[in-house]
């Protein structure tokens, strides 16, 4: 049953995405922070790890998933610093994500010899 859960929420949640690109006049990148601001507000409500153990990976692969781990890397981050925290948390939490996303992305084109769209 996880694995339907999983599968329903994560197309769920593309599919409300494609609906905001199809009906709203947002560009892709502003859609793109506001499933990543979505994903932190729910954190901070508490929201978002109830959600997540329901939807598994269907809920923590999406965009909203990295708004929760920057949540979450700033709340530990103020718990241990204070203020400062605020500032770096989001940074320590988010780091190997990102740098995995950007590693795979310059192997892939090594791989598959990207061209510009024109």
């Amino acid at each position: 049953m996880e694995y339907v859960n999983a599968f329903w929420v994560g197309g769920l949640i593309c599919a409300l995405v494609q609906v905001l690109m199809e009906k709203t006049k947002l560009m892709p990148g502003r859609i793109m922070v506001l499933l990543v601001c979505s994903g932190a507000v729910l954190s901070f409500l508490g929201v978002y790890e109830p959600f997540r153990e329901f939807a598994g990976a269907g809920a923590g692969v999406p965009l909203l998933g990295f708004g929760n781990v920057l949540m979450k890397g700033v709340k530990e981050a103020v718990e241990k610093e204070g203020f400062l925290g605020l500032f770096s948390g989001g940074f320590g939490a988010g780091a190997v994500g990102t740098s995995a996303a950007l590693i795979f992305g310059y192997l892939a084109s090594l791989i598959f010899n990207p061209k510009m769209k024109k």
